[in-house]
């Protein structure tokens, strides 16, 4: 593992793609401490090119393929929450199956979420912050803030307590935030965010000076609003169980802003530009690698509901034509072609996965089923009714997804449910369906049947994004997902209860080792795979 510098080298060489226009972001920028066009920091002033070429790698390190280095972005998410949140699994045997699948947690693997965060995305804002975005480009300043909360939260959700208030204060050590302080300081930092950009849109109407950086929204601050409000009701939503008080009070202020939340597909947090590619195309497409396919967990809901998405998420199994095989987690799986044959991501029929499939970080889908579950908690200011906004969320993702014409039909269905999952090659590996929840709202049902049914339907709705929906299965229980096979995690992981967080990275204790063990005192539990965060009460 690489050593975290929490304090950031000054660069210049960010802007660089930005000005000889590049098609890509440059390379390694963060090792280089001089710009080779020999521009000065001054030179680069003009149009804000001395912070803005800084956001594209900003943007595309969050769901991580910076340069298109697929294999981190497999270490930092597809072998963690893709695979936990019950979306994939891989059909590789990796260490002889003793791996993350059956909670053998790799250490190798597992520190990537920190470093990659810190390294290119922490750095890269604190260097924004250095030149002085704050004060001469405030509106820059509010979507960094949106940016490193976006990211941030997603890594405080794998470990807990994480370096944040302090970072970069100087050094290789700096101190950990419990994760209720993190979340009270995102909060704020989307304040000040929000703020800065609705008085740069007030005082200067119409215009754009972020647009040639802007990989998601072609610099509409207006749209980066709507994201800014629609991320506090996300994380509002996280912490309703650990501070009901708070998250009410956050939920509401989203809800309640002028601003607006996401509502359409066209405003959907979508990463794209600069030559950055997908890389769930690469690891799934058998002309790459072959290394993730879909989870059995995934089969037994969609084929069970006969959901009109399946064929948009997932290409049919080649080993049996015409049926939808997910792989249950912790199977021992055996060398490829083994479980090879088994359904993979979608990348041949409907091509959903591609080189140029933008980067999905947030859907109004997601939102409309934030808003449903708000007014199922009564709520102010949801916009509807739970059924409505419920109802709503469905058909926004299946339009997102291009079957629109099957959203009445399956919004009235109140027969289907989910399938028993069947291993072709390994009985051992079979189970009956965890739960017989339906599609059709019932208004009669009790609040835990009207929340399994509101988080089913989001968590299908918000693939392929595995960090997201394991957090929202940590915090609700639902869906309901098939528990490892094999566990070899030394009772330290219930299989019941499934993995909840991973360990803290072994280049932390080696470099940062008596904060860590202040950060583990903070976590209020052992440093392990079975410890709650803070937000993930029982």
């Amino acid at each position: 593992m690489n050593k975290i510098s929490y304090q950031y080298k000054a660069l210049a060489v960010a802007a660089l793609a930005t000005l000889l226009g590049a098609g890509a972001c440059t390379k390694n920028f963060e090792d280089y401490n001089t710009d080779p066009t020999g521009l000065t920091e001054d030179q680069l002033k003009p149009d804000f090119n001395f912070i803005g070429g800084f956001y594209p790698q900003i943007q595309s390190a969050i769901y991580y393929n910076y340069n298109n280095t697929v294999w981190e972005y497999q270490l930092q998410q597809n072998l963690i929450g893709d695979v936990y949140s019950g979306y994939m699994m891989s059909p590789n045997p990796f260490q002889g199956n003793v791996n993350n699948f059956t909670y053998a947690l790799v250490d190798g693997w597992n520190g990537f979420p920190f470093s990659l965060a810190y390294n290119r995305v922490m750095a890269p804002i604190f260097e924004v912050k250095r030149r002085g975005a704050q004060t001469v480009a405030p509106d820059f300043w509010g979507v960094a803030l949106i940016l490193k909360v976006e990211a941030m939260h997603r890594v405080t959700d794998i470990y807990g307590p994480i370096p944040y208030s302090q970072y970069g204060q100087g050094g290789t050590t700096v101190g950990y935030d419990d994760q209720e302080s993190i979340y009270k300081r995102f909060f704020k930092e989307l304040d000040t965010a929000v703020t800065n950009l609705k008085t740069y849109m007030t005082e200067k109407p119409g215009a754009t000076p972020f647009a040639k950086f802007d990989m998601i929204y072609g610099g509409d601050y207006r749209q980066w609003v709507k994201f800014a409000n629609s991320l506090r009701l996300r994380l509002a939503m996280r912490i309703v169980e650990a501070d009901p008080v708070t998250a009410k009070a956050e939920g509401e202020k989203a809800l309640a802003d002028e601003g607006g939340l996401l509502e359409l597909n066209t405003d959907n947090v979508m990463v794209s530009g600069y030559g950055i590619k997908h890389p769930l195309y690469t690891i799934t497409n058998k002309d790459g690698w072959s290394d993730i396919s879909m989870n059995a967990s995934m089969e037994s809901y969609l084929v069970g509901y006969d959901d009109p998405r399946t064929g948009k998420f997932f290409d049919p199994a080649s080993d049996y034509p015409g049926q939808y095989k997910g792989i249950r987690i912790g199977s021992n799986v055996t060398a490829k072609p083994g479980y090879s044959g088994f359904s993979t991501l979608a990348y041949k029929n409907t091509k959903t996965f591609a080189d140029a499939t933008p980067l999905q970080l947030m859907t109004a889908a997601e939102v409309f089923f934030l808003r449903a579950e708000a007014a199922l908690r009564n709520w102010s200011n949801p916009g509807g009714t739970a059924q409505e906004l419920y109802e709503k969320g469905i058909s926004t993702s299946l339009s997102q997804w291009g079957v629109a014409d099957r959203a009445t039909e399956y919004i009235n269905d109140a027969t289907s449910t989910p399938a028993d999952y069947t291993d072709p090659k390994n009985a051992g590996n079979n189970s009956p369906a965890l739960s017989s929840i339906t599609i059709r709202w019932d208004d009669a049902a009790s609040f835990d049947v009207k929340l399994e049914r509101i988080i089913t339907q989001k968590w299908i709705a918000i693939f392929p994004e595995g960090q997201e929906a394991w957090s929202e299965f940590r915090r609700t229980g639902y869906p309901k997902l098939f528990p490892v096979v094999n566990n070899l995690s030394n009772g330290e992981i219930s299989t019941s209860v499934q993995i909840r967080r991973i360990n803290f990275p072994q280049a932390e204790y080696t470099a940062n080792q008596a904060e860590v063990q202040k950060a583990i005192q903070l976590l209020g539990g052992p440093d392990n795979g079975g410890t709650r965060l803070w937000w993930d009460k029982p």
